[in-house]
């Protein structure tokens, strides 16, 4: 579990860090960038917490054997 949540922040921040770069690189947009950034981010945290689960399950799974 603790690799699990190691990718979702190393994703985390690799997706904050594009965001910065693009709103940073263009400053006139960059009020519309970063909600969709955030948009982008949650996007990730949710199609992180299946694996997240899988794997807290199956090392609890493996705990009671």
């Amino acid at each position: 579990m603790i690799l699990e949540l190691l990718w979702l922040l190393a994703a985390l921040g690799l997706t904050a860090l594009i965001f910065w770069a693009g709103a940073w690189s263009y400053p006139q947009g960059a009020a519309t960038i970063w909600p969709v950034g955030f948009a982008t981010m949650a996007a990730v945290i949710a199609m992180s917490l299946y694996e997240i689960r899988r794997a807290w399950l199956r090392e609890g799974g493996m705990r009671e054997e």
